[in-house]
C-alpha cells in the first residue's frame, strides 16, 4: 500500500512540475541560469590561473593546500553560485518570489554540489571521492526538491523477504553508505594508530607491526558490525548465510588465510623482524617490512622480493641476525708445500685483521685442514657484525688481502699442471705435478 501511495505521489509531483515548466517565467529563469553559467565558465578561465599561482605559495600546510586547490578547480561553480545569488536578490526586489522559484532551486543545487565536491577531496581514493560527492549531492537534491520522503518510501517498497529479514533497497543503500563511511573512518584511525605505534621506541619491531595490524583489522570489523546494526539488520539472522559463504571462502582463500595466520605466528614468536638479514631458497637480503600476506626482502642488488609468510613457517630459513648480528664466515685457500704452515697461519690472520669489516674483538683463526694433491689446504675463519652489508664483498676483500700478504712474503698459491714426457720411441706419457 505504501509503495502504491509513493507512486501516486510521485506522479502528482511530476504533473505539478510539468505544469510549472510550460509557463513563460520558467523559460525566462532557465535562460538566465544558462547565461549565468556560461558567463561563470568564461570568467573562471581568466581568474583561476592567477589565483592558483598565489595558492601554490602555501608551504607547510598540505591539508589547507588540498582544500584551496579543490576550491580553485571549482572556480566556475563558485562564480555561478555568486551570480545566481545576485540574480535571485535582484529579481525578488522587482518581481514576485514565485517567479524566482527555479533560480532558487538552481542556487540550492549548485551550493549542494559545491559543498559535496569540495568535502569529498578529503578522500584520497579518486573513485570513492567521486561516489561520495554524487551520493551526497543526490540526497541533498531530493531534500531540496521535497521528495526525500517519497523516494525513501519508494525504495523501501522494493524489498524481498529473506527468512526473518526483510531486505529492501533502502536498507541496502543505507547499509552501503554507512559501511563506506565507517570503514573509511576505521582505516583512517587504524593508519593513525599504526603510525604512532611505529615511532614508539618502547616496543620491539615485531610488536609494533603486530599492534598495527590488529588495530587495522579490528577497527574495520567493528566498523562493519556497527554499520550493519545501525540500519536495523539483525546479524544473527545471517548466521546460516555467512556460514555457507565462509565455507566457500575458506576453500577459495586457503592460501591467503594460511599466509595471514603464518604472519601472525611470525610476529608472535619474533623469528623474523624488520631489519633482520635472512637467506631463503637462494635469496639473501634484509627484511624491509612485514605485511599481512608476505614479507618484503630487499637484496644487495636492489631487488625487492615479496615472499609469502607461509614459506617462513614451512621451509628452512637462515636468519643471520636472529639472536645477534655477529656472523662467522669461512674462507678456504691453499699454499705451496714449500711454505711453512705456521707462518702461513700467522700471515692469514694478519691479512684478515687488516680488513675493516672483520670484527677485531674476536680474533680470526686459521687451521690446516688437509694435505691436498697439490697444496696445503687451510680454512680462515673470521667474524663480522654487519651481515646486511653483504657477505660476498667481505670474502673478496679478505681474499685480496691474502693475495697481497702472500706475495709480499714469497708464499706461492699453487695451481694444478701436467707434464708431458717424450720417450725415445716417440711415445708420450703424462704425469701430474704441482
Amino acid at each position: 500500500m505504501d509503495f502504491r501511495n509513493a507512486i501516486d505521489e510521485s506522479l502528482a509531483w511530476a504533473s505539478r512540475w510539468f505544469d510549472y515548466a510550460v509557463t513563460p517565467w520558467f523559460f525566462y529563469q532557465a535562460a538566465i541560469i544558462v547565461t549565468l553559467f556560461l558567463v561563470a565558465k568564461l570568467t573562471a578561465q581568466r581568474i583561476e590561473p592567477l589565483v592558483e599561482n598565489r595558492a601554490r605559495q602555501i608551504k607547510g600546510h598540505p591539508g589547507l593546500l588540498r582544500v584551496v586547490v579543490a576550491l580553485l578547480r571549482r572556480t566556475d561553480w563558485i562564480l555561478f553560485t555568486v551570480f545566481l545569488l545576485a540574480a535571485l536578490v535582484l529579481m525578488r526586489a522587482v518581481t514576485w518570489p514565485s517567479r524566482t522559484h527555479f533560480i532558487y532551486i538552481a542556487l540550492s543545487l549548485s551550493l549542494a554540489w559545491l559543498f559535496a565536491s569540495v568535502l569529498s577531496r578529503i578522500v584520497r581514493n579518486r573513485f570513492v571521492a567521486r561516489a561520495l560527492a554524487w551520493l551526497t549531492w543526490i540526497y541533498a537534491a531530493l531534500v531540496i526538491l521535497g521528495i526525500d520522503d517519497d523516494a525513501a518510501t519508494f525504495l523501501d517498497g522494493l524489498a524481498i523477504p529473506l527468512g526473518a529479514v526483510r531486505l529492501s533497497a533502502l536498507m541496502v543503500l543505507k547499509a552501503a553508505l554507512l559501511l563506506i563511511a565507517t570503514v573509511w573512518l576505521a582505516v583512517v584511525v587504524g593508519k593513525y594508530i599504526d603510525e604512532r605505534v611505529r615511532i614508539s621506541e618502547e616496543l620491539t619491531p615485531s610488536i609494533r607491526v603486530l599492534v598495527g595490524k590488529v588495530a587495522k583489522v579490528g577497527l574495520v570489523l567493528v566498523a562493519g558490525a556497527i554499520a550493519l546494526s545501525s540500519v536495523g539488520l539483525d546479524l544473527t539472522a545471517l548466521t546460516i548465510f555467512s556460514g555457507a559463504v565462509g565455507v566457500g571462502l575458506a576453500f577459495g582463500l586457503q592460501k591467503v588465510v594460511s599466509n595471514f595466520v603464518s604472519g601472525m605466528i611470525i610476529l608472535l614468536d619474533k623469528s623474523i623482524k624488520p631489519g633482520d638479514t635472512i637467506s631463503l631458497e637462494g635469496t639473501f637480503g634484509w627484511v624491509r617490512e612485514l605485511r599481512a600476506r608476505f614479507v618484503s626482502v630487499v637484496t644487495r642488488d636492489g631487488r625487492e622480493y615479496l615472499i609469502p609468510n607461509e614459506d617462513f613457517i614451512t621451509q628452512r630459513v637462515i636468519n643471520w641476525s636472529f639472536s645477534d648480528n655477529l656472523v662467522r664466515l669461512d674462507v678456504n685457500f691453499g699454499v705451496s708445500y714449500d711454505a711453512d704452515p705456521h707462518k702461513v697461519s700467522e700471515l692469514a690472520i694478519k691479512a684478515a685483521m687488516s680488513v675493516g669489516r672483520v670484527e677485531a674483538d674476536r680474533r680470526p683463526v686459521c687451521w690446516l685442514t688437509d694435505f691436498g694433491e697439490s697444496s696445503l689446504n687451510f680454512v680462515l675463519r673470521f667474524w663480522i657484525h654487519d651481515p646486511q652489508q653483504g657477505l660476498t664483498n667481505v670474502r673478496g676483500r679478505v681474499l685480496l688481502a691474502l693475495w697481497d700478504t702472500f706475495r709480499e712474503n714469497g708464499i706461492d698459491i699453487p695451481y694444478p699442471h701436467r707434464e708431458i714426457i717424450m720417450k725415445p720411441d716417440g711415445r708420450a706419457e703424462k704425469s701430474g705435478g704441482r
